[in-house]
């Protein structure tokens, strides 16, 4: 399937699921970019999830920093998974709390 028609498949199963998750990078490994064209991606499935009127979390996987969090979430994503942005600094806590900032 061409990402395009990935997409629109999700309308099929929308009564049938409580959470679509977009990676936003190659899966495979922490620590990789995040992939920029994802944020058409998230932009086109919260639209999906809102025109179906249910209560769908939208999840954001990869690359999700402090720099890419906020576009994530500015596009309709509203869970994250951040892991090496997280791991691989001192302050766990504060990092969190920077992450969360930026969430809109």
């Amino acid at each position: 399937l061409n990402p395009k028609s990935k997409i629109d498949l999700i309308t099929s199963f929308l009564n049938e699921i409580d959470l679509v998750l977009i990676m936003s990078v190659n899966p495979g490994f922490g620590g990789q970019k995040f992939i920029h064209s994802s944020i058409d991606k998230i932009s086109k499935v919260r639209k999906m999830i809102d025109d179906s009127g249910r209560d769908i979390r939208l999840e954001v996987d990869g690359g999700i920093n402090s720099e890419t969090i906020g576009l994530a979430s500015e596009a309709g994503a509203d869970t994250f998974v951040a892991g090496s942005a997280i791991f691989n600094t001192e302050n766990y806590e504060q990092t969190i709390s920077e992450l969360r900032s930026k969430i809109v």
